[in-house]
């Protein structure tokens, strides 16, 4: 099996790092869901090395996310869970802090909701939730581009598609 490899990722790892990083100062275990190809792990594992780093997703591919996770050297990244967001409960207890990237807008609008019904059941009082992705504003598309992303996200899935950041934050302060 060949590495799986993300541009967006690349692309994007830095300036996430840049947002979470000041953050993320004590030493800590974060739960990553939805880890994808492991690049976001693999990097921040690897500049973070007094976190924890915790990296979750379906079975399929925890073998992708591992060759990061050896790739990178980094001996703060457990071995990935299997977290599926369509299953419950996840298989954390109490955690200080979530992450996600790119999940929010290729699960369906159920499935966003069971992730923050689970992130009320496990993160900490006090805990730091960290969400990045594309986000519609007030309803606007931010782009055209996003605005074709999300008709290609739609014609792949219908349940799927980019997401009103109002909502995301209304579900997030339930949480």
């Amino acid at each position: 099996m060949d590495k799986p490899y993300s541009q967006a990722c690349e692309n994007n790892k830095l300036p996430i790092l840049e947002k979470i990083r000041p953050c993320l100062t004590e030493a800590m275990f974060v739960l990553e869901v939805g880890s994808g190809t492991g690049q976001h792990a693999a990097c921040f594992a690897t500049v973070l090395p007094h976190l924890t780093w915790q990296c979750s997703d379906l079975a399929v591919n925890h073998a992708g996310i591992l060759m990061w996770s050896e790739d990178s050297d980094a001996r703060n990244l457990p071995a990935p869970l299997t977290l599926d967001l369509a299953s419950t409960p996840w298989p954390v207890a109490e955690v200080p802090a979530i992450y996600t990237a790119n999940t929010l807008h290729i699960v369906s609008e159920t499935l966003v909701q069971a992730f923050f019904d689970e992130v009320r059941q496990h993160l900490a009082t006090g805990g730091l939730l960290m969400i990045y992705g594309p986000f519609n504003y007030n309803g606007q598309f931010t782009s055209p581009s996003n605005k074709d992303f999300d008709s290609f996200l739609r014609s792949r899935d219908p349940h799927s598609g980019i997401r009103n950041i109002e909502w995301i934050c209304s579900l997030a302060t339930q949480a």
